[in-house]
């Protein structure tokens, strides 16, 4: 999201799948008219040129929306489109309510742009668009595969501080949690007291979801390989204060003061996931996504957790923000299943919003079920006892 990156997208249209490898896209791309349509009903940035002249100078490789760099006279913008399947404009002004809570708070997001009628999102038919100002600093990992560890141990430490740094300014957000949907994350399973009721409650809110899983053993998977860790989860979130929090911290979220190891986090953007959760759960979800290469695990059945990796972003997180014994613990518990209710979004958006009927079998397998059995197997176990043995570090 930094216009001194910006180029021609060499991947001819291709995007990030559910792999190693590129492939074509749930959503045709952003054009040059269409961007133009869209920045005419906003409000013209400072040094900008005419919006006749916008051109979409980068698309993101991201896939489960449009995206690209806009540059106009100028200026240069961020420009993101959703299917209303996917994002209604009220969920997309819940996450910007959120961010200009945290602007307001010192923490480095883009500013979200108003339209001329003062709307921070506008439609067209079935979509709706955001724009954003250009994030500070290089976005170093914008071309990695989400998920994709850090590539040194001191970025790792330092998004561990930045993520500290967030969490302190998201204390006291006044939001209200938001309503389940298409790829979003939640707690409410997880930190509830009876997890199968809540899980019942989810399908009835979730129609589409329901009919995703109507031919999967979901009961009886989830009995087997998530209610053992929720059980011993729940009661510790319980105790916990909630708050909201980003949700998909992981390096390619963030924005970085130069290219070298000693870089630090300047921007932080993406704030498709926020949710009021807990903090321990948001840094439970940052180990998982930067320090387990799924991927890897996708291709050959087996992968271990970079415990340097662990250790170098909580340790960032820590210096900044230490955990007390209660939270330590709670994240020990809460890894196992902190992507659960997001890998059943997941299911939902691929069954029924863009009929990849393989893709939600692998987020069912790979991800719903397959991130929980990792827990349970050697590798897993490794990390779990590791976490354990260090403990808070107050």
């Amino acid at each position: 999201m930094t216009g001194a990156e910006a180029s021609a997208n060499p991947r001819g249209g291709l995007v990030h799948g559910m792999g190693k490898v590129l492939v074509e896209a749930d959503w045709p791309a952003l054009t040059d008219e269409e961007v133009r349509t869209v920045l005419r009903r906003y409000e013209k940035p400072a040094n900008a040129g005419t919006n006749q002249d916008a051109l979409v100078a980068w698309q993101s490789p991201r896939p489960m929306s449009a995206a690209g760099l806009v540059h106009s006279g100028g200026a240069s913008v961020f420009v993101k489109r959703h299917h209303v399947a996917v994002r209604t404009s009220a969920q997309l002004r819940v996450e910007h309510a959120f961010a200009s809570y945290l602007r307001s708070r010192s923490q480095p997001l883009p500013a979200v742009l108003h339209s001329a009628s003062g709307a921070t999102v506008v439609r067209d038919g079935d979509f709706v668009y955001e724009v954003h100002a250009m994030a500070d600093g290089v976005d170093l990992y914008r071309d990695a595969l989400s998920w994709s560890p850090f590539t040194c141990l001191d970025h790792a430490r330092a998004a561990g501080r930045a993520l500290a740094r967030f969490h302190q300014a998201a204390r006291g957000c006044p939001l209200p949690p938001r309503a389940p949907g298409v790829l979003t994350s939640s707690t409410a399973i997880i930190a509830a007291a009876d997890p199968l009721a809540e899980l019942g409650r989810l399908l009835d809110a979730r129609p589409g979801l329901s009919r995703a899983l109507a031919r999967r053993s979901l009961a009886e998977d989830f009995a087997r390989h998530h209610l053992p860790a929720i059980e011993k989860t729940a009661p510790l979130l319980g105790a916990l204060v909630p708050q909201w929090a980003h949700g998909d911290w992981h390096a390619s979220n963030l924005t970085w003061s130069s290219t070298s190891p000693s870089a630090v986090v300047t921007g932080v953007f993406d704030l498709g996931l926020a949710n009021r959760t807990f903090a321990v759960h948001d840094l439970a979800v940052a180990l998982e996504r930067s320090t387990i290469d799924w991927l890897d695990l996708a291709e050959t059945g087996h992968v271990e957790a970079d415990l340097d990796a662990v250790d170098a972003l909580l340790d960032g997180y820590e210096g900044v923000r230490p955990l007390d014994g209660l939270e330590a613990t709670a994240l020990v518990e809460v890894l196992p299943v902190a992507h659960l209710e997001y890998a059943l979004s997941e299911v939902e958006y691929f069954g029924e919003v863009v009929h990849a009927d393989a893709n939600a079998d692998f987020a069912y397998d790979g991800y719903f079920i397959g991130h929980a059995r990792w827990f349970e197997e050697p590798a897993g176990s490794v990390l779990i006892e590791h976490l354990r043995q260090r403990g808070p570090r107050r």
